[in-house]
């Protein structure tokens, strides 16, 4: 599978985990390419903790259930209608689950270009995730990005310490299948802008 094929057939995973195991080795080369991004002053202020462990999966699960439940109440109509019939996490199913974490302090005092923008690690994170789900995709396996959860709950379940955030609990496995279509566009969630809509030529356009 070349670049441009894994770009365009990956997927956020949520409901066709297939629970198959995920071997040692491919995890491995999944986890070497997110290690292989690129980060600000070469920091590399990430780390991964891979899961299996039923108990750890079920609880954070609870959590997401109950987020997901809060986040619901705040919808009426149609919208909530059609939040209820989207899937939004793949915990119990995957093979796996990776926490994505971030480390400001490695590598200070001095940052070799962090000065200016204080993000800039961050986004380094970022770019190692970007990494391990394309690479996943390339393997034939499927990524979910788990986002209800607030952060000291992952905290306090994980031991990961104060200063250090839990950027992404990933759901990472084999699957049944990549659907063609985004997940939230087949449930009508939103569509996709136009590539034309969002590149722009020397200047922001001007906001009416």
């Amino acid at each position: 599978m070349d670049l441009y094929e894994a770009i365009g057939r990956r997927r956020d995973v949520r409901a066709e985990f297939t629970e198959e195991p995920l071997d040692d080795e491919v995890l491995t080369r999944v986890l070497g390419a997110a290690h292989a991004a690129p980060s600000v002053g070469l920091t590399q202020p990430w780390d991964f903790i891979v899961i299996r462990s039923p108990s750890t999966k079920a609880a954070f699960h609870a959590h997401v259930r109950s987020e997901r439940d809060t986040f619901a109440a705040t919808l009426s109509g149609e919208r909530r209608a059609t939040f209820d019939r989207i899937k939004i996490d793949g915990v119990l199913e995957s093979a796996v689950s990776v926490v994505v974490t971030y480390d400001p302090g490695r590598g200070s005092p001095a940052v070799l270009g962090r000065h200016a923008i204080a993000d800039a690690g961050l986004y380094s994170v970022c770019l190692a995730i970007q990494n391990l789900w394309l690479a996943a995709t390339a393997e034939g396996l499927g990524v979910g990005w788990v986002s209800f959860y607030r952060e000291d709950f992952v905290r306090d379940l994980l031991g990961i310490p104060e200063r250090v955030r839990p950027v992404a609990w990933l759901c990472l496995g084999p699957v049944s299948t990549l659907h063609t279509v985004p997940d939230l566009e087949r449930h009508r969630w939103r569509t996709r802008i136009p590539l034309d809509e969002v590149v722009h030529r020397e200047r922001f356009p001007t906001v009416d």
